[in-house]
């Protein structure tokens, strides 16, 4: 991981605690540009906007495809404060961004939620899902993990 990684990657934390303070799940995801310039920025919106989809990273990725081309994606990093789940791995797929970086790991995730969640979780990696399509997504993660766990304390119990 390269200092720029490191960065960003806590700028998703911060965004992840903000989606948290906006009472919804603590997921936080951002775009970087190639010359390393934030472009967008996006938090989970579940449950303020009744909206199952409204993970940090789809929210993101609509965003983006309204707003840049796929040759432009192709050269953008996206930083996510967690693993992106299946749903959320789709998207970046068809997305085109080509880089994704996140923190907490989902099966760390699935630790900290516990067996007493009535919410289902597909216990399928973002590599598997990338993978299965054939992607050229480079993924790099988890990463600063201990970090990454700070936001979800006390949330899910």
């Amino acid at each position: 991981m390269e200092e720029r990684d490191i960065r960003f990657l806590r700028q998703a934390f911060v965004i992840a605690q903000r989606a948290r303070e906006h009472g919804n799940h603590p997921f936080g995801a951002l775009l970087v540009s190639p010359d390393s310039n934030v472009l967008l920025e996006a938090e989970n919106t579940v449950i303020t906007e009744s909206d199952c989809t409204g993970h940090a990273e789809m929210n993101l990725v609509r965003n983006a495809s309204k707003r840049f081309d796929r040759a432009f994606l192709l050269r953008c990093t996206l930083y996510a404060s967690t693993e992106p789940c299946v749903m959320c791995a789709g998207a970046i797929f068809w997305s085109y961004i080509s880089r994704l970086v996140y923190g907490l790991s989902s099966a760390r995730l699935y630790e900290l939620v516990g067996k007493s969640s009535t919410d289902p979780h597909p216990r399928l990696s973002c590599r598997e899902v990338l993978a299965g399509g054939g992607s050229r997504v480079e993924v790099i993660g988890s990463a600063l993990e201990a970090e990454a766990e700070e936001v979800h304390e006390g949330f899910w119990h």
